[in-house]
């Protein structure tokens, strides 16, 4: 097998009509991350043998070492002495010394989509895509179609409580996976059923402008097998637009929404504790059928996706009774308003919220959760492209929390950009948002502030995430003076 040099793309292509046996011995740089893990999961449940790298241990790694893989701590050239295959991320640069190592050995080079869609093999897929919303839809997606019998596969970039894990290869026939659109690689996997929830301008960086962010999900729609179909929100006026070009094309199409027009419609929402209660109709005259969906995870965007969920049970053929009552059992993925536990009766909630629209659906949930209470944020800003773009939006959405504070940018892939900073957010915004250049003395005026009944939410999808626990160890702390004083 021989690859391109100068992409390292292999000659023949690999993808769902591929055998997984057809790799060999698998190497995985940066295993640990959420998208590898899944893929070394699914590898690993096909026979394949699995090796991989990391930067440091953690939980994850241990489940992999148990599952059969071999891991190493660090990343060098003889981690890959026994591989055929390398699989690699966007995130894993060329000076990488694994890749380099894979490179001047021309071992095949796979992109981590096309190892995904190996894994694939033999399923049909339902691929779940959107700017915002995919997680939670496949979430529970995967949730209602294993409630119901039908044992699924799935590959969702977080772990899912009521599954267990964020990959599984299922005995049944249908595969449903997260599909990323930040780097193009939503385009491998010839879904069965293709789901876009929303299609709002973000990843500039790799594609450059808007109209080839949205060619990105046409080309998604074409990559639909013979005699599939798109499930589209006809809320939003980029997956609508995508689903009447579908149409044009002759091809199958189910919309779902608020919106008169949609097939499978939702209405009368209502917040219910920290869930959602929705009407969801479909079909018209004689053949109108309603039904009562119930979520134990709030906020409007929720039930989108959850009426996006039920659209693809409906496909499948699942009786939306069982659909819904699967749907019910669904409590949320890790970092989708996700809660972290209560001090002093201070609730703390993580979110992956990374986009300004997701940062408005977030906290306007949180508000209706809170109630006559209070939403305290702790916001960190993904990307300096991201912030650069969008600063004036974020700075509208922290505006819904009585109080923000700011942290410095989480740069990820990206290399800093002069004059380029979390202060564009806190400048643009009202008092009520300020910049927080040091985490520890953000937590500290959090935890002093925050009252009995108010909501503290972590937000972003950088290490953010690591400041639920120290909120509530300060709230806790906090307490205790207060007792003593």
């Amino acid at each position: 097998m021989s690859t391109d040099p100068g992409t390292g793309s292999p000659n023949e292509s690999m993808g769902v009509d591929t055998d997984p046996a057809e790799l060999g011995p698998t190497h995985l740089i940066g295993i640990g991350g959420a998208g590898m893990s899944a893929v070394a999961r699914l590898l690993l449940a096909h026979g394949v043998s699995v090796s991989g790298s990391d930067a440091q241990e953690s939980r994850g790694l241990a489940a992999l070492r148990e599952r059969g893989a071999r891991i190493s701590i660090g990343q060098a050239a003889e981690n890959i002495a026994d591989a055929r295959t390398v699989v690699v991320s966007t995130a894993i640069r060329e000076t990488n010394p694994e890749l380099a190592a894979a490179r001047e050995a021309g071992l095949r080079v796979l992109h981590r989509s096309q190892a995904l869609g190996v894994a694939m093999h033999g399923s049909q897929v339902v691929a779940v895509a959107g700017t915002h919303g995919k997680t939670t839809t496949s979430s529970m997606a995967a949730v209602a179609l294993q409630e119901c019998g039908q044992e699924p596969s799935w590959a969702i970039g977080a772990h899912v409580a009521d599954l267990g894990t964020n990959a599984h290869l299922g005995r049944g026939r249908w595969f449903v996976a997260e599909a990323d659109e930040s780097d193009g690689s939503f385009l491998s996997y010839a879904p069965t059923i293709a789901v876009v929830t929303n299609i709002e301008p973000d990843h500039l960086d790799h594609y450059g402008s808007e109209e080839a962010f949205f060619q990105a999900f046409e080309d998604f729609a074409d990559t639909l097998r013979p005699g599939g179909t798109l499930v589209a929100c006809q809320d939003d006026s980029g997956s609508r637009r995508l689903a009447e070009a579908v149409r044009r094309r002759g091809g199958s199409v189910v919309t779902y929404g608020t919106d008169a027009s949609a097939q499978i419609r939702v209405s009368e929402i209502r917040t219910e504790g920290i869930g959602a209660t929705a009407e969801l109709s479909l079909g018209e005259g004689a053949d109108l059928r309603s039904h009562r969906m119930r979520l134990e995870v709030p906020g409007e965007h929720n039930v989108l996706n959850a009426a996006a969920a039920f659209a693809v049970t409906q496909i499948v053929g699942v009786p939306a009774e069982d659909a819904l009552r699967g749907l019910a059992g669904f409590h949320g993925s890790d970092r989708r308003f996700d809660l972290k536990g209560e001090a002093r009766g201070v609730r703390v909630i993580d979110d992956y919220a990374h986009h300004p629209t997701e940062v408005r659906a977030a906290l306007t949930a949180a508000r209706r959760v809170a109630g006559v209470d209070r939403v305290l944020v702790l916001f960190q800003p993904h990307l300096f492209s991201r912030t650069q773009a969008f600063a004036g939006e974020f700075a509208q959405a922290l505006e819904i929390a009585d109080d923000a504070w700011v942290l410095p940018i989480y740069a990820a892939r990206e290399d800093p950009v002069e004059g380029v900073s979390s202060d564009l957010i806190a400048d643009a915004a009202g008092d009520s948002v300020r910049s927080a250049f040091d985490p520890q003395e953000a937590i500290a005026q959090i935890a002093a502030r925050a009252r009995e009944g108010d909501l503290v939410l972590t937000v972003g999808a950088g290490d953010v995430t690591a400041f639920g626990p120290r909120l509530l160890s300060a709230l806790e702390d906090s307490g205790q003076a207060g007792a003593s004083a």
